[in-house]
């Protein structure tokens, strides 16, 4: 406490989270004043590294931007590229493809419920302590993320940072009994999987309501993953059809700024406070689960997808990160199950001037990029929206609400200590992936 009466608390390591925050706190008597969520990590650049290199190039050089999920970037990369130049990758090609991206929901999924976020539910410091007293439910973990990982591996010829995408498809693909033993392991995945589901849904949750619109893209038929068109779900609106919006109109609703506490760009949708990631997939797309994905959801208490039930409480987002792993799984295996081989590794994407946009799902939610051409195929414009960014605001508000809450609660007053481990959890709720690098988060927090 400082001579002004001002209450500061630090903590200056967390390791559960990826990347350099702060979050302050402004506490005035029984009333949360202000929450602010300081990204301070320096601009990564990657846009303007991207500007004057070859239309080839940038699947590989986005993929640097993430080690957990650099599928997600290639993907999107491609997708921009290859709707630039005219050309569209469909077929096994586009199959293999959301194999590919299969692998890395479970495990960068994985990575989080177990390493990341488990331990708050369950009073530990972190999957360490976890494992003293829990190892078959971690070692269970581990063998979920190799089988996502192996699955990366086989197709992007290495687990982190993938060197066999290209735009157009692949340099090598699998033959079928490459692809064998993948399904093997999937099989013993899926029961991981499942049970994994049972795990988390035991987890006491607290009460709580989030009340963003949800942004999502939605592809009619299946959960989309790697396609699809953004969707718009207003706050309330559960149960009606949600609102597209054409991808090539992205940035005329989603609308990037500035904030003078954080390095990373806020976002609105038409306005509004928005969120992406698993509780907008699971609202705008829950009724094209896989059957077995949906059935694990209504055990856990998710409701019926297919009747339009959606999950609103942030806490339980491990839940349905769980249920879109089980998704995953069944994805896989379904891909591999009638895979061909096809004809040739990729599709020849010629260069042309114009612009093109690509979004695809990542795990922590919607992932915007755009570039335009040259007629040589020189990059003269990229953008590149993250999802971490665009939630960056929701989680701010559900930071506040969730400490309000307790202070508004019955019981003796919270300590420092306590809110603090209530803001870690709620924002770890959103899995935010604020660099993709460094692990620690300051929180301070001001009474007057």
């Amino acid at each position: 406490m400082n001579h002004r009466g001002t209450r500061f608390l630090r903590l200056d390591v967390l390791a559960r989270v990826e990347g350099e925050a702060a979050l302050h706190l402004r506490v005035e008597g029984d009333t949360v004043a202000e929450t602010r969520l300081r990204i301070y990590e320096p601009p990564r650049f990657f846009e303007a590294f991207l500007t004057g290199r070859g239309h080839t190039e940038p699947p590989d050089i986005t993929a640097r931007i993430c080690g957990i999920c650099p599928v997600a970037y290639q993907m999107s990369a491609c997708q921009a590229i290859e709707n630039a130049c005219g050309v569209t990758v469909d077929g096994p090609l586009a199959q293999l493809r959301r194999l590919l991206y299969c692998g890395e929901w479970i495990e960068s999924h994985t990575l989080h419920i177990y390493l990341l976020h488990a331990p708050d539910f369950l009073g530990r410091a972190d999957v360490v302590e976890l494992a003293r007293d829990q190892r078959a439910a971690v070692e269970r973990g581990l063998r979920l993320k190799q089988a996502g990982n192996a699955i990366v591996e086989q197709l992007g010829g290495r687990p982190i940072h993938p060197v066999n995408v290209r735009i157009g498809g692949f340099y090598r693909t699998p033959t079928p009994d490459e692809l064998r033993p993948l399904a093997e392991r999937l099989r013993q995945a899926r029961d991981d999987a499942l049970e994994t589901v049972r795990w988390v849904a035991a987890f006491d949750f607290p009460d709580a309501v989030c009340d963003h619109d949800l942004f999502a893209l939605r592809d009619p038929g299946r959960y989309a993953v790697d396609t699809g068109t953004p969707a718009v779900m207003a706050a309330g609106d559960n149960g009606r059809a949600p609102r597209p919006i054409l991808l090539s109109d992205f940035e005329q609703h989603v609308r990037e700024g500035q904030v003078p506490h954080s390095t990373a760009l806020t976002a609105t949708l038409d306005g509004r406070r928005y969120l992406t990631g698993p509780l907008a997939r699971y609202a705008i797309n829950g009724q094209w689960l896989h059957p077995v994905a949906a059935e694990a959801a209504g055990e856990a208490g998710l409701g019926d997808p297919a009747a339009g039930a959606i999950c609103d409480n942030p806490f339980r987002s491990i839940v349905v990160r769980a249920v879109e792993v089980v998704q995953a799984v069944e994805e896989a295996l379904r891909i591999i199950d009638g895979y061909e081989r096809p004809p040739r590794p990729a599709v020849e994407v010629p260069p042309r001037r114009g612009a093109g946009v690509g979004a695809t799902e990542a795990p922590r939610g919607l992932l915007y990029h755009r570039y335009a051409l040259t007629e040589d195929g020189t990059l003269t414009e990229a953008r590149i929206v993250p999802p971490t960014a665009q939630n960056q605001t929701a989680i701010e508000e559900d930071v506040r609400r969730a400490v309000q809450a307790r202070l508004d609660g019955p019981g003796p007053a919270a300590d420092d200590e306590e809110l603090t481990r209530l803001c870690e959890r709620a924002i770890r709720n959103h899995d935010p992936c604020i660099s993709c690098a460094a692990h620690f988060l300051d929180v301070t927090v001001e009474r007057a």
